[in-house]
């Protein structure tokens, strides 16, 4: 094992209070930190992601719709992703009522409670002041506060993955089968709350068991092997019972294609994610729901009172038009290549540190002689974050799919131990070798010259940077004396820390992107070329529901089951959180899916469950249109040529239709 990196049992192990040390009382500091960051201007968030809180909404209307996370309360569909997540919104929502904050706290407390489970593991491998150095890194990244502060449920899945993570470290250092079981059983939980994206930390896992248990070969095999049945029972638990649930008993499967939850974690949530398949806007995972010889389903239109689009920019929810050198959400993540976590637009959200991590990555492994079992609390940690680390970064570097820069929280945790790693070799080194203390300056030097680029890239002024430069001029003076080392590696890691503590504060202060979590985007965000385009993947009901629409329909819908049909989530998603009524997302999320056909509608129309559709705009289906333009009329005030309030009718040709009568 690592020394006391930082720290002496006489500092930080010393005892404040019965059961209290110097480092335990930092860590509650640091939780009161990231509370606080999380809580401050929570309002801005308003709604979070409207589509996942008109989900939450949607399940607290039936058992049915809780199990199958049915994304509107008619239960026509599903909500893209499992429900695990979203089991947990839903508890904090029935206590505190709907809302954006009542959903997004599972995160917000996910991430303060990720501090001290992260300090405790890395304590394990590297010691106290590395486990309190990742933690704060951790806390100070930018990405992770700003996607917890969301209802998107990444946080929630990071957190699982940590205790997964410490479960795993217990059966390394036991060699007891219980807790590698545990682990396995809490990467399955993850699974259940994002798909493939929890199995994304695995190999680092299985990794460390291999080589770090000190059982028999043979015996570490057996042992995974049984693990891993165990993860895949848990994993696909959900899946297999909605696939053998008949589909007429439960919601089609949004996003999947052909309404099973096999294609949508292998296809949207898979696939879909890794490879830009030739993808055009609005394009889905699975066959295309268009009738043969029809054309294709262009995207859907904004929500019903929203703002008109951004110049240039597609409508919400649509994917960007992909070309050759583009891909999906190039606004948010730039293209695939070495450099992109170095890079604007993506350069903001964890990567502020990342030079630092990787030199210390790289040195980690020296310092003693690798023995397997490995025995060395920092070769096991190396094997740990190091993996995690790396296979994160080669895998999202390398994606052309679907990929959301809050995806990158995913790296927070392995981001933050890595740099305590980091600081505990140096100052290990430093001990024996004082020259390893000009190495630490050349790495911290040439992390704030990265930070200075970084701050370049998006028109912010460098000038808090000079604070950095001090202190780490300072800390490298103070490297001379032997006596002062201690301070000097603090005032150190403080310079590499002014960036993203500063970039952390502003992404709090500014609310910036209350729907799609977001680092601060800077002065001058980024404007990335076609394929790319700001506005890009706007989540649904940014605008909010139009108010004479909800009243108009709620005069004349107290009869029927549904308030509307509409194309997708996209505009009925804000209808469900101003109603609370079954919307029915005849295109499901996007308005790809085949949720309904003309003939379901017009069956619909004749039982008395629905009497208005809100259709005709760049949503319409071939087959819809036809028997909507043969069995409805037009409501006037509702369409192009009308103009419902003050406003007017602004849904860009969208029109409400009166069906039946």
């Amino acid at each position: 094992m690592a020394g006391q990196p930082l720290s002496r049992p006489t500092f930080l192990s010393r005892r404040l209070l019965p059961g209290i040390t110097v480092a335990g009382a930092l860590v509650v500091a640091l939780m009161a930190l990231s509370l606080g960051l999380h809580l401050y201007h929570i309002g801005s968030i308003g709604d979070a992601n409207a589509y996942y809180t008109a989900t939450v909404r949607s399940m607290l209307q039936s058992w049915r719709n809780f199990f199958f996370a049915a994304a509107e309360p008619g239960g026509s569909v599903t909500v893209d992703k499992p429900p695990l997540g979203f089991w947990m919104e839903a508890a904090f929502a029935a206590v505190l009522g709907v809302s954006g904050f009542s959903t997004s706290l599972p995160n917000i407390l996910a991430g303060v409670f990720a501090v001290p489970v992260l300090y405790a593991i890395v304590r394990k491998h590297a010691g106290e002041g590395a486990g309190l150095v990742a933690a704060l890194v951790m806390t100070l990244t930018p990405v992770f506060i700003a996607t917890n502060r969301n209802n998107t449920i990444d946080g929630m899945l990071v957190f699982c993955l940590l205790l997964a993570v410490w479960a795993f470290v217990k059966a390394t250092e036991s060699g007891r089968r219980r807790w590698l079981l545990l682990g396995a059983f809490l990467v399955g939980l993850g699974f259940n709350i994002k798909m493939l994206q929890a199995y994304l930390p695995l190999p680092a896992l299985y990794a460390l068991y291999f080589f770090g248990s000190r059982e028999g070969w043979g015996r570490k095999l057996a042992h995974l092997a049984l693990a891993t049945v165990l993860l895949l029972a848990v994993s696909f638990s959900w899946a297999v019972a909605v696939d053998l649930t008949p589909p007429d008993q439960r919601p089609y499967i949004g996003s999947s294609g052909d309404n099973t939850a096999m294609s949508l974690i292998f296809g949207y949530n898979g696939l879909l994610r890794v490879f830009n398949r030739g993808m055009g806007s609005g394009a889905r995972a699975g066959p295309s729901p268009v009738a043969p010889g029809n054309p294709p389903v262009p995207p859907t239109g904004p929500s019903p009172g929203a703002p008109p689009f951004p110049q240039g920019a597609p409508p919400p929810g649509a994917l960007p038009q992909v070309g050759r050198g583009t891909t999906p959400f190039g606004h948010e993540t730039g293209n695939p290549g070495l450099f992109r976590f170095f890079t604007a637009p993506l350069s903001k959200q964890m990567s502020w540190l990342l030079p630092f991590a990787l030199v210390g990555l790289a040195l980690s492994p020296f310092g003693r002689r690798v023995r397997l079992p490995l025995e060395w609390g920092m070769h096991r940690a190396l094997v740990l974050w190091g993996g995690w680390l790396v296979i994160g970064l080669l895998f999202f570097s390398a994606v052309s799919g679907i990929f959301h820069a809050y995806y990158t929280i995913m790296l927070a945790p392995a981001l933050g131990a890595v740099v305590g790693m980091g600081a505990a070799w140096f100052w290990d080194r430093m001990q024996e070798r004082p020259w390893a203390g000009g190495i630490l300056v050349a790495a911290a030097a040439g992390t704030l010259a990265y930070q200075a680029f970084a701050f370049r890239q998006y028109g912010e002024s460098p000038g808090v940077l000079a604070l950095a430069a001090s202190l780490l001029l300072v800390g490298g003076l103070l490297l001379v004396p032997a006596r002062t080392r201690r301070v000097a590696v603090a005032l150190i890691l403080a310079a590499m820390l002014v960036a993203p503590a500063y970039w952390t504060g502003m992404t709090v202060a500014t609310g910036a992107d209350q729907n799609l979590p977001s680092a601060y985007p800077g002065a001058r965000p980024f404007r990335p070329g076609p394929g790319g385009r700001p506005g890009a993947g706007a989540p649904p009901g940014a605008g909010g529901a139009n108010a004479d629409l909800v009243a108009y329909l709620q005069a004349n819908t107290q009869d029927v089951e549904y308030l509307v049909a509409v194309p997708s989530a996209q505009t009925g998603a804000p209808l469900v959180l101003a109603t609370g009524r079954p919307v029915l997302y005849m295109g499901g999320f996007s308005g790809q899916d085949r949720v309904v056909t003309a003939e379901d509608l017009q069956e619909m129309v004749a039982e008395g469950r629905l009497r208005y559709v809100l259709d005709g705009g760049m949503g319409s289906r071939q087959d819809i249109a036809a028997w909507r333009q043969a069995s409805c009329t037009v409501v006037p005030e509702f369409s192009p040529a009308g103009g419902a309030g003050p406003g007017g009718w602004t849904d860009q040709g969208a029109v409400l239709y009166r069906c039946g009568e």
